[in-house]
């Protein structure tokens, strides 16, 4: 078992076929047993991006339709979701006035160093998974092991 941070940029490629599909499919799929961590923000920004691909005419309504409901599903049952809450907020703002990350990603950022801390006693690693350079950058910075779906 391992435990893994999703950011937004990485899990939509469980909703939508792209680079990076197979690997996001192979650590989250249930028989690896991994520990799948998410920002509750993560769902609205995946919504989102679904939608504006159907708009954009990248997803027919169908693949749309299927890939929200599976989101939905997902967010019920497969991840571990961590709550936006003041307690959160405050290193977000840290992260992102030192490293000059996007409010979001400051805020992913801020709930994966959570994720990695509530594991240090244990010896068990935390890995980004993010194709966010920025992010993954600011992310090494704070120590968190990190890997970017799009180099494979």
């Amino acid at each position: 078992m391992a435990a893994y941070f999703f950011d937004s940029s990485a899990l939509a490629k469980m909703y939508v076929a792209e680079t990076g599909t197979a690997l996001v499919q192979s650590i989250v799929d249930p028989s690896a047993s991994n520990e799948i961590y998410v920002a509750h923000i993560t769902r609205v920004e995946l919504a989102s991006a679904i939608a504006r691909r159907q708009r954009a005419g990248d997803l027919t309504s169908g693949a749309a339709a299927g890939a929200l409901s599976d989101l939905r599903s997902d967010f019920v049952s497969e991840y571990s979701i961590l709550q936006i809450t003041a307690k959160l907020i405050s290193p977000a703002c840290t992260v992102a006035e030192k490293h000059a990350l996007r409010g979001y990603d400051a805020v992913q950022l801020a709930a994966a160093v959570q994720v990695k801390a509530a594991y240090a006693a244990t010896g068990l690693y935390v890995t980004l998974v993010s194709a966010d350079l920025d992010l993954n950058r600011a992310a090494m910075a704070e120590g968190l092991a990190v890997d970017n779906p799009n180099t494979h």
